[in-house]
């Protein structure tokens, strides 16, 4: 394996993130940090515990993923993206460099940025939030597998666009959608019979149930049914890049 290529890419995919710091990280944050202004501190001194959780702390594992999953696809589309719209993928393509250690230096690049982001929101949830971690081990792992899951289909979608706008199509009208009904600020036991099980064909919901099963112990879904949802979407992401690859589909095009 050609370590010195997935380092370049990696490298130079994390350089791109610390020269621009206001919007890769500060930005996020500042968002985040509204969120648990006006949903933790001014809603949430008005509403009751959901399963012994105050609504301040349990609304945390939801912003995190809100922030993990759009951060995850745009770092990474745009990764890919900027290059084959400068037309410096065929250097890459050329290069003595593997698919998988393209695949591995952009989406590793865009998994480590997501990861950064989330636990710095984890850190600013502590000044108007106090909660604790159950499973300290676990949250790692679902925050890890999540980042580096839509990652993937964040490269995806890099691949898939051929205009700037294209890139914030699956994000603004698919994925946050998604995530506000996915349980992010409630729990679906709290909907009715019919809703609950609509809300069980949204992949999201067991991205956030897990990692907050991970922070208080309580889940809306099987904790097992999450990873392995979460295992499938990562799996058929792969597939799907492989396919791309192989195909050449809008790559040497």
């Amino acid at each position: 394996m050609n370590f010195y290529a997935i380092r370049a890419i990696y490298k130079f995919e994390m350089a791109r993130t610390f020269r621009t710091l206001m919007q890769s990280i500060a930005s996020p944050v500042l968002s985040t940090s509204l969120y648990f202004i006006v949903f933790g501190t001014a809603i949430g001194s008005r509403m009751g515990d959901i399963d012994g959780v105050s609504y301040a702390a349990f609304i945390i594992p939801g912003l995190v993923m809100l922030s993990l999953l759009s951060e995850s696809i745009s770092n990474a589309s745009f990764g890919i993206f900027f290059p084959k719209f400068s037309g410096t993928i065929y250097e890459v393509l050329s290069a003595p460099v593997s698919p998988f250690e393209i695949v591995a230096g952009y989406v590793g690049a865009a998994a480590s940025k997501s990861i950064l982001l989330g636990l710095l929101i984890l850190l600013t949830a502590r000044l108007f939030v106090d909660y604790t971690i159950l499973h300290p081990i676990w949250m790692l792992v679902f925050l890890a597998l999540t980042a580096v899951t839509f990652s993937l289909f964040g490269f995806i979608i890099g691949i898939w666009a051929d205009d700037f706008q294209k890139l914030q199509v699956i994000p603004l009208m698919v994925i946050t959608p998604l995530t506000f009904l996915g349980g992010a600020f409630y729990s679906i036991n709290m909907l009715p019979d019919l809703w609950q099980t609509i809300s069980l064909f949204n992949p999201v919901v067991y991205l956030v149930s897990g990692f907050r099963w991970a922070f208080y112990g309580v889940a809306d879904v099987n904790i097992g049914l999450s990873l392995g949802m979460t295992g499938l979407f990562m799996l058929t992401c792969l597939a799907t890049i492989g396919w791309i690859f192989r195909t050449g589909y809008r790559i040497r095009s």
